[in-house]
């Protein structure tokens, strides 16, 4: 099993910055990416942000330029880095990793998710 446990939500004005961080635990063996989604209320969930092992990265269209993923490879952790923060922006964030795990003896793949933060953004 593989946990996620995220932290850095919360209400903002508009124009503001949050900084999201997203730990992973457990047996891992290996990440091979994590990333970021929100969804908001009565919309579908949609990546926000990714980054991979070898540490590409990849954004949404309408947040590129404001948003920056990273990560700690030495704590399993990706953070979300949120500037210029918008109204639209609000929606509940959620951490995403996937890898592979210890099973006893055996490695086995995971897709874990967080359980997810509020970010209000407020005009």
């Amino acid at each position: 099993q593989v946990q996620l446990v995220e932290s850095g939500g919360g209400l903002v004005q508009a124009g503001g910055s949050l900084r999201l961080s997203c730990a992973a635990s457990g047996s891992i063996f290996l990440i091979d990416a994590m990333g970021w989604y929100r969804q908001a209320p009565g919309k579908q969930r949609d990546l926000v942000a990714s980054i991979t092992s070898l540490g590409s990265t990849n954004y949404a269209e309408d947040v590129k330029g404001r948003f920056t993923i990273s990560r700690d490879t030495t704590k399993n952790t990706v953070y979300l880095q949120m500037n210029s923060l918008k109204p639209e922006d609000t929606a509940v964030y959620s951490c995403n990793a996937r890898g592979s795990t210890w099973e006893k003896v055996r490695l086995v793949p995971f897709d874990s998710w967080g359980q997810g933060t509020q970010v209000t953004v407020s005009s």
